[in-house]
């Protein structure tokens, strides 16, 4: 963490240190959630992949599949989770390079990141990431690719099923496929604020 960083998130912290709690989370009309009803009755892996497509990400369900498409866009150079090298490497090729530090200093040299993700959301295809799980946060915002490594078991079926699971944890960022903007004439273009193709890698 930068010192930078450090210094206003304490100011935040020493700013509500004296306030007795903080705010309850808003409350919904549980009635109104569209999935309340496909709890147990689907299969949310299947869904979350059919809606991730609906938003133009790329989910992916074996390594295999994925060392193949990094082959055949050539992708050669980009970050990896430390925590995720041992599973992942040997399946690539040598001409594949994993770096386990995101340099900022570079930050144009890396044309992938992979990271870990807390969970997903089959009902909008959103992947979920934190600071707990995503090891850099910039490797997944900053580079034209992002990976972000899904486990089948915490795809929720819905938002309120999401929050629920993530509790108090302060600082989650929701990716529904790539980054999109329509800000000039309402063109949508994608790639523009974070990577231009968000892949989820499936894993058991």
């Amino acid at each position: 963490m930068s010192n930078d960083r450090e210094a206003i998130l304490g100011r935040v912290r020493q700013a509500l240190a004296p306030l007795p709690k903080r705010a309850e989370a808003p409350d919904w009309e549980r009635e109104l959630v569209v999935m309340r009803n496909a709890r147990g009755a689907v299969d949310a892996a299947a869904l979350f992949t059919e809606r991730l497509k609906l938003v133009n990400g790329t989910p992916i369900s074996s390594l295999a599949d994925l060392v193949a498409l990094f082959v055949a866009s050539g992708w050669r150079r980009g970050y990896c989770d430390p925590a995720l090298v041992a599973r992942l490497r040997p399946a690539f090729p040598a001409e594949i390079v994993f770096e386990t530090d995101f340099d900022r200093t570079r930050v144009d040299d890396y044309q992938f990141g992979i990271t870990a993700a807390v969970g997903a959301i089959a009902e909008t295809g959103t992947v979920i990431l934190n600071d707990a799980a995503t090891s850099r946060r910039l490797a997944a915002l900053a580079p034209w690719v992002h990976v972000a490594v899904v486990p089948r078991s915490r795809i929720h079926i819905d938002l309120p099923e999401a929050v629920a699971a993530l509790g108090s944890d302060p600082n989650i960022i929701w990716c529904t496929g790539p980054s999109k903007t329509a800000d000039v004439e309402g063109i949508l273009i994608e790639g523009v604020h974070g990577p231009g193709v968000q892949i989820a890698l499936l894993v058991d």
